[in-house]
């Protein structure tokens, strides 16, 4: 973190907490990593080289801690993004703090150390993980309350909050988050599948608008269903493409522009893309997880097949995106906000008043 200017400047606290709560004291004595073709544990007590290799293996990387059906459900996230998200909440000492999805309690431990004793609740969905957290609280001489509940749909006692921190990604924010913050109150966390967001609560407590403050990517809600539980081959099945068609366009920016990458999930955002590179270049598969799929398939010679099939033209809008992204200048992810009202929530760039796409999910109020 420091060799490459990693600590949040505006946030030097950040580096004392981390230095006085080591990732460590909070992971699990067995974490999971991907060998190419599942999960496979490392234990501590096996070799606690190896299980310290993964938890410390880059500040970037996040170390899965729990795996269910054969996919991560809970994460430690990784220290880098901790310390943007914490940044990002512009935490003070005797802040009032929610913080949602306790997991392994690093973040509320850090918090709490910021804020201050008895200042921070935080809620976990896993009755188990509410267990573990305590203990691991207890143990570093935190003072924080760790609640079981659904951070999704229940708030805590103790509020309204001055900063409400989530660390597990959702596409829409609960309107409860809203409810729960003071005005002028912060909300920081990830949405949806790539980039976290803060947002400031209005001085009528009644909707709240923000930016995009960097790229990450977190456990998704549980109450939903699983991201990445139906993949494209399941999506495609067997049968023939409704249409195909030649695209005249490189495909290679798919594969390592992250500010194309987000401007897409702005504009389709269940739309879940994966690339890879043969001699021809860059092609890429993309489905909405449910029964429309697309097939980009370059050529060699600077254009690509298209094959798409299913109910609606996914691939399409993800080439009208892209062509909208490149009409709006190549903007980047810090260009676009959200903002959160009673009745609906949208995406925006540039300005909430600029061009904006609206976002799904439970938003509608009474």
């Amino acid at each position: 973190m420091e060799q490459r200017g990693a600590w949040p400047v505006d946030s030097p606290w950040l580096r004392q907490a981390m230095a006085a709560l080591p990732r460590d004291a909070f992971a699990p004595d067995r974490l999971w990593r991907w060998d190419g073709h599942s999960y496979v544990p490392l234990d501590r007590a096996a070799d606690p080289a190896v299980w310290a290799g993964e938890l410390y293996v880059d500040p970037d990387a996040a170390a899965v801690t729990q795996v269910t059906d054969g996919l991560p459900s809970s994460s430690l996230s990784a220290p880098a993004v901790v310390a943007d998200m914490l940044d990002s909440l512009m935490l003070e000492p005797g802040h009032t703090v929610w913080d949602i999805g306790t997991g392994q309690g690093w973040s509320c431990a850090l918090a709490a150390w910021r804020a201050g004793p008895g200042s921070v609740v935080s809620t976990e969905i896993d009755e188990d993980l509410v267990v573990l957290a305590r203990k691991r609280l207890a143990a570093a001489g935190v003072d924080a309350e760790i609640l079981a509940g659904n951070g999704t749909s229940s708030v805590p006692r103790g509020g309204p909050f001055d900063r409400i921190h989530a660390t597990y990604a959702v596409e829409t924010v609960p309107y409860e988050w809203i409810e729960a913050a003071r005005p002028g109150g912060r909300i920081v966390y990830p949405w949806g599948r790539l980039g976290h967001v803060a947002l400031t609560v209005a001085a009528d407590g009644r909707s709240a608008s923000g930016w995009v403050q960097g790229l990450a990517q977190f456990m998704a809600d549980r109450s939903g269903p699983a991201p990445g539980s139906v993949g494209y081959a399941q999506v495609r099945g067997t049968g023939d493409p409704d249409t195909e068609q030649t695209i005249e366009r490189d495909l290679a920016p798919l594969g390592d522009n992250w500010d194309l990458r987000f401007a897409v999930r702005v504009a389709v955002p269940d739309a879940v893309i994966t690339t890879g590179r043969d001699e021809d270049g860059v092609n890429a598969w993309i489905h909405d997880g449910n029964a429309s799929w697309a097939a980009l398939s370059a050529r060699g010679d600077g254009s690509a097949a298209l094959h798409q099939g299913g109910p609606r033209r996914i691939g399409e809008e993800l080439l009208t995106a892209w062509s909208q992204w490149e009409a709006h200048g190549r903007p980047t992810p810090y260009d676009y906000g959200i903002t959160i009202t009673p009745k609906r929530q949208w995406a925006w760039l540039n300005d909430p008043d600029g061009p904006s796409w609206p976002l799904t999910g439970r938003t509608e109020r009474s």
